[in-house]
């Protein structure tokens, strides 16, 4: 299927998106759909005949556990509400612990890299299929961006993917930020991934901003495309004529003028790029053998890696043999403070009533909890935490902090009633 040029629609930038012109598809993250009901933004864009994708960020396919049936049942939900050829995710694992280690579950808030070993890659296949049985549509796999490495890794990126495709039959969804990113952070040959990776096997492409700090890279999806990124772009369009090719942007959203300006950037780089006459086209094909199940021990040795290096990262716990201290460093400070952005964002009155305070008091918090039942239930623990151990000296910032506890931690949320109490409570003790 040709997907075309397109743009990630986020909430901010929903009016700018709609109004641009020579957009064929859009993207969405799944997680951030009802799964029975559209913002009235993508069905307006339905109605034009623009293709909608859910990119879902926290299935976790690389991790050691099998997938999630609620999360899966989730995701199939929001395909069908929109009637998306293809769902996408990430080669990745976002927690672990658990069951298979007899430890606390733990949340990275983040995608964290798999270890390209034939354990992980068992498991992955195994998860895979298990996704793909689950799915009405086909499903499509993202190669992430990384801070740090492995050590003792049996396998490039490029024939990591080439085998994952090989055993599964899934799609790739190649970033090609993504492949710039490890060039930076860990050396690896973004040219050396293309060519041994499938290209016939890509669904789409994604094409994002970075920037580079103390050389390393953050691919932040907060800034403009830069050459580098663009010229992996045109390295992947000489190999293979991607089905689509599509614009993310998740933070400091610019003008929709700046939008456009990036999409033409990016057309005018698959033209120059050309490719050979020859050159191929992805196209959709199915599994006919799925993989079997992982070999025996594969998913407890996985876990036990995963958590180690996710403790290390979230818990403070000493690092694992064979990684690069200072990289994890980075990596920790990195998790941290993406999980004081996205808290903030589900909950902006924190911000609001904490003032200058909340990042260091949230930064404080996350040192010594870590994260292990998403966003929502950690902005609660935060507040818990401050509301525990003394409070606020502002009087009205308490009160307003403990009515926010309040009507988020009961069994229900407060009825309107009460609601309106509470804000006119506020507004008297402010006098």
């Amino acid at each position: 299927m040709k997907l075309g040029i397109g743009i990630g629609w986020r909430p901010e930038i929903a009016a700018e998106v709609e109004a641009l012109t020579g957009v064929d598809w859009v993207e969405v993250v799944a997680e951030n759909l009802c799964a029975d009901h559209l913002p009235d933004s993508l069905v307006r864009l339905r109605e034009r005949g623009v293709t909608v994708v859910p990119h879902g960020v926290s299935l976790g396919l690389g991790g050691a556990e099998r997938p999630d049936a609620e999360r899966l049942a989730g995701l199939a939900a929001r395909a069908e509400l929109l009637g998306t050829p293809l769902v996408t995710e990430h080669i990745a694992f976002v927690r672990a612990g658990g069951p298979l280690t007899a430890s606390p579950r733990l949340e990275a808030g983040h995608l964290l890299p798999v270890p390209r070993t034939w354990d992980a890659l068992e498991v992955l296949c195994e998860n895979v299929a298990i996704a793909q049985d689950a799915l009405p549509v086909p499903l499509a796999l993202e190669n992430i961006a990384a801070l740090v490495s492995w050590p003792d890794e049996e396998l490039t990126e490029g024939q990591f993917l080439a085998e994952l495709v090989e055993r599964t039959g899934v799609r790739l969804l190649i970033d090609v930020a993504n492949l710039h990113t490890n060039h930076v952070n860990l050396g690896e040959d973004p040219v050396k991934a293309l060519d041994e990776l499938p290209v016939e096997a890509i669904a789409y492409v994604h094409v994002a901003g970075g920037v580079e700090k103390n050389g390393v890279w953050h691919d932040t999806h907060a800034h403009p495309v830069t050459a580098p990124v663009l010229d992996v772009l045109a390295e992947l369009r000489s190999r293979v004529d991607p089905p689509g090719v599509l614009l993310e942007r998740d933070d400091a959203f610019p003008p929709g003028a700046e939008l456009a300006a990036e999409l033409e950037t990016i057309r005018g780089t698959l033209r120059a790029a050309g490719g050979p006459s020859g050159a191929r086209t992805g196209t959709w094909t199915e599994t006919t053998a799925p993989p079997g199940p992982a070999r025996p021990g594969a998913r407890d040795r996985t876990a036990v890696a995963q958590t180690a290096l996710l403790s290390a990262l979230v818990a403070g716990t000493p690092a694992p043999e064979g990684f690069d201290h200072r990289r994890l460093r980075v990596q920790s400070r990195a998790l941290a403070a993406k999980r004081a952005d996205v808290v903030a964002k589900v909950a902006p009155e924190l911000p609001e009533i904490l003032g200058d305070g909340y990042r260091a008091a949230f930064l404080d918090y996350a040192r010594s909890r870590p994260m292990s039942d998403g966003y929502r239930r950690d902005a609660l623990h935060f507040v818990e935490r401050i509301l525990v151990h003394g409070g606020l000296p502002d009087p009205v910032a308490q009160r307003r902090l403990t009515h926010w506890w309040e009507d988020r931690s009961g069994p229900r949320p407060p009825g309107r009633t009460t609601r309106i109490v509470r804000a006119a409570r506020a507004v008297l003790a402010g006098k």
